[in-house]
């Protein structure tokens, strides 16, 4: 049985936006409901009128009525939503004017800066108008090669005032990895920082970009930042404009925001690359607009007084997520750089002076805290902070211990999980409900959510496959060149049709909770970041001390780190100035996150019949689980090469 570690007063309960939400319902359908659980209930019984009562209630802000809520309940993909409504997704984030902070940016090396609600309006719309003057139109996209700073944002509500969809990739990627995500998309505008600071260094982006443009030849124009230098040289980019000369002068503009359809492109985000190139997933102004709202207001509770702050880059969904944070009404706390950077405290520090009251990381931060010793309840006032968000992968037991032990006992914690693929979560916190010690605290409202043994039939208390069985507003609309669906239907629905399969192994309780037990696919999750394993092969094909290699995630001290097993080339032997090859070429074209904590040499790799690798059973073996589908392999004998490897013992 979990333990119980926090529930939440009768007094505060009444003053959650959900208990506000339950109340309108009660009214509006003539209900009475008091608990979450028959709330969830109605939701996926009545998802029409569910959206419809969100709509109403966020107060989301269009020009034309909807005049269908949706077409056909029972399509999945492909269901449309709200037909005939009109609206800009950029226009219900700016809806809030004054001096109230919208944006507060603190990033390493960096004075602490704030824009207010006017400022970043008036920001915007120069930007936008600039834009508009570049030729940009709607469908375009714009891009960002940025960190995670004020200008990302301005830069995003500019394109989306427009009906431009954006897309953005951290400065840490490298070459091959901006390519393989920018290069199927064919932006427009590129905007870029002169660089970034991680670990007290500063890096430079110009290089990486003059290189990136050469490969790129849509993009007309490079919009460069200045932030690890005041004025950098940008001779060297083609096309480049310094940001301050791109805006428009004029102050005091008025944003021309396009009134476009539910349903038109608003962000492109990407797959992880697992089974080759990164899969392009489109998704619309409309549908991330009120699925976000849901997820802020209802399940984080978040409220036009509050801070909030996540631990994110601009290339993972928690951004895009953190920015519609604006449509409420709150102060958003932006960070670039490195959490334990100039110590492990950093971030609660911040979390001090900002008053920050939903902090929002991942587990494997959680982890690394735990692991380090620090406390930050006993160093900090965090007595602002009233929740704590937790996503990237499973937190543990243990970390759910430690966030009450050593953070704040007075805390909703609410671990959330979802994805990239609908921007958004399945299962997430209810501020109504208590915590489980490892445990989600409930799926998430209109989401269908179950988990489906080996023969599709949902299961209470036991592991299975997590599905949703309905539609749901934040769906990509369709993925990049896939004219017949096909990529979309093969990344969800190839294993039970019409119903979204995610890929995660999860338990539904019997309280309605969930318990996540990892990827079921070959995904990678170290520190909660998702890799694909193709983005790691893509590195290691050109080095001809390489013959063959295949690389899985390994369960370690409550997070997950990348092993990469080698066949070495004849005639060569593993080394140290091997590895150092291999690390600083994976760093160098993908992103310091996809390098190998560790680095094994194998005689053999295994592979099936038809010559796909076989990284579950591999990651099977490591963890001493058994493998039972050995006759599907070419090679079954290799297998045994992956068992008790000391060095996968050690540090």
């Amino acid at each position: 049985m979990a333990e119980l570690l926090w529930k939440p007063s009768e007094e505060s309960v009444r003053r959650t936006n959900m208990y506000r939400f339950m109340s309108f319902i009660n009214q509006k359908y003539n209900r009475q409901f008091s608990e979450y659980a028959p709330l969830y209930q109605w939701s996926i019984d009545n998802i029409p009128d569910f959206w419809a009562s969100m709509w109403e209630f966020a107060e989301i802000k269009a020009s034309r009525p909807y005049e269908q809520i949706i077409d056909d309940i029972g399509k999945m993909p492909g269901a449309k939503w709200f037909s005939g409504s009109r609206l800009n997704f950029a226009e219900n984030l700016l809806r809030y004017k004054g001096h109230k902070p919208a944006l507060v940016f603190r990033g390493e090396d960096r004075v602490a800066r704030t824009m207010t609600y006017d400022e970043l309006y008036d920001e915007t719309a120069r930007v936008a108008g600039s834009l508009r003057a570049a030729g940009v139109q709607a469908g375009d996209r714009v891009v960002g090669f940025m960190p995670n700073m004020p200008e990302t944002v301005i830069a995003m509500l500019a394109a989306a005032s427009i009906g431009a969809a954006w897309s953005s990739c951290s400065p840490d990627f490298g070459l091959k990895g901006v390519l393989d995500r920018f290069g199927q998309i064919q932006p427009k505008i590129l905007f870029t920082a002169d660089g970034y600071f991680f670990k007290g260094k500063r890096f430079d982006s110009l290089g990486r970009i003059s290189n990136i443009i050469k490969e790129l030849p849509s993009i007309e124009k490079v919009v460069v930042v200045p932030y690890t230098r005041t004025d950098p040289d940008i001779t060297g980019v083609p096309n480049a404009v310094h940001y301050n000369d791109f805006r428009s002068a004029p102050w005091n503009l008025e944003i021309e925001f396009d009134q476009l359809p539910f349903g038109h492109p608003l962000y492109i985000m990407y797959s992880s690359g697992t089974t080759g190139l990164p899969k392009c997933m489109v998704q619309s102004a409309g549908g991330i607009l009120i699925h976000h709202l849901k997820e802020l207001i209802l399940h984080t509770d978040l409220k036009r007084d509050h801070t909030i702050f996540y631990f994110t880059t601009c290339s993972w969904m928690m951004w895009n997520w953190l920015v519609s944070s604006l449509a409420v009404g709150a102060t958003l706390v932006l960070f670039d750089g490195n959490p334990f950077h100039p110590d492990p405290g950093a971030l609660w520090k911040m979390a001090q002076d900002e008053k920050i009251t939903i902090f929002g990381t991942s587990a494997g931060y959680i982890s690394a805290l735990q692991n380090a010793g620090v406390k930050p309840g006993k160093t900090y006032d965090l007595s602002p902070l009233k929740a704590l968000l937790s996503t990237g992968s499973p937190l543990s037991v243990e970390g759910f211990e430690y966030i009450y032990r050593d953070v704040k006992q007075d805390l909703q914690l609410a671990s959330i999980s979802g994805g990239t693929d609908l921007n958004g979560c399945f299962a997430l916190g209810n501020p109504m409900g208590p915590v489980y010690a490892g445990e989600l605290q409930c799926r998430g409202l209109a989401m269908k959510v179950l988990a489906l043994d080996e023969n599709g039939e949902s299961v209470i208390n036991r592991q299975g496959e997590l599905a949703c069985t309905a539609p749901f507003p934040s769906m990509p609309i369709y993925f990049w060149n896939d004219p017949d669906t096909q990529k979309y239907r093969d990344a969800y629905f190839d294993v039970y049709p019409d119903i979204w399969r995610h890929g995660d192994y999860i338990v539904v309780t019997e309280r309605g909770g969930v318990i996540i037990y990892g990827r079921s696919d070959a995904t990678l999750n170290p520190g909660g970041v998702r890799i694909g394993t193709a983005e790691i092969y893509r590195q290691m094909d050109p080095l001809k001390e390489i013959q063959d290699c295949v690389v899985v995630g390994q369960n370690w001290k409550n997070d997950v780190r990348v092993i990469l097993f080698v066949k070495m080339a004849e005639g060569y032997k593993l080394n140290q100035e091997i590895i150092n090859k291999i690390k600083t070429t994976i760093r160098a074209n993908a992103s310091p996150r996809h390098v190998p904590a560790v680095i094994v040499s194998v005689p053999d790799i295994p592979y099936t019949h038809n010559m796909k690798k076989v990284e579950l059973a591999v990651k099977k073996v490591i963890h001493n689980q058994p493998v039972l589908n050995k006759d599907s392999l070419n090679n079954p004998e290799a297998l045994d090469y992956y068992a008790n490897i000391k060095a996968l013992q050690e540090d």
